[in-house]
């Protein structure tokens, strides 16, 4: 597997880790559909929550966050509405994303609850 696959692959993980410590439970990682994906899909007091992991070794030119535009939370959006179709779900939904910068010695983590609200079209 390519570096930066691992490198996802282990920013999915600390993510999951990061949740579970404060409580949510993470019901699937790595949810397809297609070529659309949810790195993290959790509950959290009762509210379902889809968590975009974004993971760089350095926010020099850009933070991880950053790099989440309006074409990844389109895709977003249509991957958790098929997924609260397919799973009948009826709860609220929220957006995070996860930010890691850094690598396994030395990291940071920036949890943003709520990170963007869904256009109309895809509610």
């Amino acid at each position: 597997m390519a570096y930066h696959n691992d490198f996802g692959k282990w920013g999915e993980a600390i993510a999951a880790e990061h949740l579970e410590s404060k409580g949510y439970a993470i019901i699937a990682r790595d949810w397809r559909l297609g070529h659309r994906d949810l790195d993290i899909i959790a509950n959290h007091d009762g509210t379902l929550v889809i968590v975009e992991v974004r993971s760089r070794s350095s926010s020099f030119l850009v933070s991880p966050e950053e790099t989440v535009d309006f074409r990844k939370m389109r895709s977003l959006c249509i991957a958790a509405n098929a997924y609260v179709k397919m799973n009948r779900i009826n709860a609220p939904i929220r957006f995070d994303i996860i930010a890691i910068t850094g690598n396994a010695d030395n990291y940071n983590i920036n949890h943003i609850e709520d990170a963007f609200v869904p256009p109309a079209t895809y509610r």
